[in-house]
């Protein structure tokens, strides 16, 4: 079942990333705009899911991450891309994974457990740096597809497009648990 959710959760805010952000930003930013989104909603994905879920979210963040690069992915940005895809690929379906890992090794555990507390600061710091190993990582990957005048802004704006989405997908899981609670206390 947690297959199941992530990969339809990475899905559904892919597709949102590529039929509302990225024609909107391709008008302001078009030469960035095949390598990142200013808003990527997916790395919310990856981050909450990773930490409901942990090292078992990641074979549905691949498998969401290949439909939709499959399905989703704009043609003239595909073929662009597709000499690194594979490995852009599996550096986003890791990077949270990783920077928990990190995080709990350093006595930090964020993961979800029924006797923690939520820690919403502690998401976006997991976030934070999953985010600039993301973008660091991709920059990376793409450097032969990126012209050097470009490296800067295209790592700027994975970082900040990671982070929006995140506060993004994290803002509507808090609207949905006040919405679960209200509910279930009004069945009382």
């Amino acid at each position: 079942m947690q297959f199941i959710i992530v990969t339809a959760a990475y899905i559904f805010c892919y597709a949102l990333t590529v039929f509302i952000v990225t024609p909107l930003q391709s008008m302001v930013l078009p030469e960035v705009t095949a390598f990142a989104s200013l808003v990527f909603f997916p790395h919310g994905v990856r981050v909450l899911a990773t930490w409901a879920f942990g090292w078992r979210a990641i074979p549905g963040l691949l498998f969401g991450a290949v439909i939709c690069t499959l399905l989703l992915t704009p043609a003239d940005y595909a073929e662009l891309l597709r000499s690194v895809v594979l490995e852009a690929i599996f550096l986003g379906s890791v990077v949270a994974f990783g920077a928990f890992e990190v995080a709990r090794l350093a006595g930090y555990d964020f993961y979800w457990r029924p006797a923690n507390r939520l820690n919403w600061k502690g998401l976006i710091v997991i976030g934070a740096v999953a985010s600039i190993a993301n973008s660091v990582g991709s920059t990376l990957i793409y450097a032969g597809l990126i012209g050097i005048n470009q490296l800067d802004n295209v790592l700027l704006i994975y970082a900040a497009g990671d982070l929006i989405g995140l506060v993004a997908c994290m803002l509507l899981l808090m609207l949905g648990f006040r919405w679960a609670r209200l509910i279930g206390a009004a069945k009382k």
